[in-house]
């Protein structure tokens, strides 16, 4: 009896090992599997509210933002940030919609994701990456979030709130985990951001997705998929550095070992690339840099030293450093000698074209700034840092009604962009044109999610007889668009963010 029951025993052990040894084979062979694509059949998330809603919502979370983070609205650092976030939403398979990518001038090490593809960058994130490719990491991983749409999971309880005030409890929670739940609470008129942080901190399976799918895309634009889990390590182990007062990113991103041990393995499945920063990224972490020094006397100091002894990634970014650096300590001339010697090396370079305008109008030579801008911008009509730069020293020349027709062209490139349309009201109010104030200032509005003072606005600038026929057909057509937005919302009656059907 007893050898009978040692011998079913035994039996059973075997048959158990030989279960998980084919479960453990079945199971690598289907993570060798390339990733399938199933139909989208909605979310949860799709019951909170829809897209033309959260993309609504969006506008008046960015608001918020901009009211208590300094987002950094330089064209040049924009064009960056903007031309590498939209090469990885190329790249990602699950993406749709408008995606906004911008940058934040503080030293946090960190990024964050909001309704609508609002995604934001902090300049400590660009110089904390060793590489362009863990700054795409990063920024990757919150396309994911975005195209998951993880944020209107977390809020998906409070589907009962109206546009404004959701805004504002999002906006609470992310200027809560950026700044302060004090700095967050008073941007939002009294919202209790520590109230509502855990809301959106994201779940430990929600960062996983992130990881998995930001991997995937990292992998398709041509990064090197290892840099996730690689700036995931090195911020880990800085922790202990800066024991209590650790990077943004690992607060409101948690990193375990467990975490850069998976990252590490789905990035085995498409192995390491060698990928070349490239100039942009190089350029954009030097003006960063420049930026971080409080005086300019320091920062000069900085990249003298920098120069004279070697230490550096890249010659070429540390000299533009310098001539930045050297451009606010209104050492004008020492800075053309740095921005003589960058343009001769790189003639078609935005950054340097720009640079040596700028120089040459401090330098009294202000025609010579417009003859090389105009001359570059008809050799490259598509690079609007250079159209804005052009638009700016025609305004510096005291030319603003030519500077309003430039900046009218580059808005046709780059629609929704309320930097550009504060631009032309500067200089269309600088030009006596009131109707095109009134018309780009309604547009300001409206990028902003203020739609019903932008409606009153853009009326405003249709009663002005001044306008050409051509420009009055254009508002009009605007503000039928708007006046239908607007009854829209009406008719919900600003009632609870659910789709139309459940």
């Amino acid at each position: 009896m007893r050898i009978r029951t040692l011998f079913i025993r035994v039996r059973g052990a075997l048959l158990l090992l030989l279960l998980l040894a084919f479960v453990s084979r079945a199971a690598a062979e289907i993570d060798r599997l390339p990733d399938i694509r199933l139909p989208d059949m909605g979310s949860s998330a799709d019951r909170v509210m829809t897209r033309s809603a959260e993309a609504r919502l969006g506008k008046v979370f960015m608001r918020q933002v901009r009211k208590a983070l300094p987002v950094w609205d330089d064209p040049l650092a924009s064009d960056y940030i903007e031309t590498l976030g939209r090469s990885l939403v190329e790249a990602d398979e699950t993406a749709a919609g408008r995606f906004t990518f911008f940058l934040i001038d503080q030293p946090t090490v960190n990024a964050f994701a909001g309704p609508g593809g609002y995604i934001g960058v902090y300049g400590g994130l660009v110089l904390a990456a060793n590489s362009e490719s863990e700054l795409a990491a990063v920024m990757a991983h919150e396309v994911a979030h975005v195209t998951q749409r993880h944020l209107m999971r977390a809020f998906e309880d409070q589907s009962r709130l109206g546009i404004p005030t959701m805004a504002l409890m999002i906006a609470a929670a992310v200027l809560g985990a950026q700044v302060s739940p004090d700095a967050g609470a008073a941007a939002v008129a009294g919202v209790q951001a520590a109230a509502i942080q855990r809301r959106i901190n994201f779940t430990r399976e929600n960062e996983r997705e992130a990881d998995r799918i930001g991997i995937q895309t990292l992998a398709r634009a041509g990064h090197d998929p290892f840099a996730m889990a690689g700036f995931f390590d090195r911020l880990s182990k800085a922790t202990r550095v800066y024991e209590t007062n650790a990077p943004e990113f690992l607060r409101t991103h948690p990193v375990t070992a467990e975490r850069i041990a998976d990252s590490l393995g789905r990035a085995e499945r498409f192995g390491a690339r060698q990928r070349p920063d490239s100039l942009g990224f190089l350029l954009t972490r030097a003006k960063l840099r420049e930026r971080s020094y409080q005086r300019a006397e320091q920062s000069v100091a900085h990249f003298n030293e920098t120069l004279r002894k070697g230490r550096f990634r890249d010659e070429v970014a540390e000299r533009y450093g310098y001539a930045l650096a050297l451009q606010r300590a209104r050492r004008f001339r020492d800075a053309k000698n740095q921005s003589d010697q960058l343009l001769a090396g790189h003639p078609s370079q935005a950054e340097f074209i720009i640079l040596d305008a700028e120089l040459n109008v401090s330098l009294g030579e202000r025609e010579t700034a417009l003859s090389h801008l105009r001359q570059s911008v008809s050799l490259f009509p598509s690079q609007w840092p250079l159209r804005v730069a052009y638009a700016d020293a025609l305004l510096a020349a005291g030319e603003p009604a030519r500077a309003v027709s430039e900046l009218r062209s580059v808005v046709r490139l780059r629609p929704g962009n309320a930097m550009l349309y504060d631009k032309i009201v500067q200089a269309a109010t600088q030009a006596g044109d009131q109707a095109t104030v009134d018309r780009f200032r309604a547009e300001k509005l409206y990028v902003e999610g203020d739609l019903e003072p932008a409606i009153r606005q853009l009326e405003l600038a249709l009663r002005r007889r001044e306008v050409p026929y051509h420009d009055a057909a254009q508002i009009q057509a605007r503000l039928d668009l708007w006046r239908e937005e607007e009854r829209e919302e009406q008719r919900r009656g600003n009632q609870p963010l659910r789709a139309a059907s459940p």
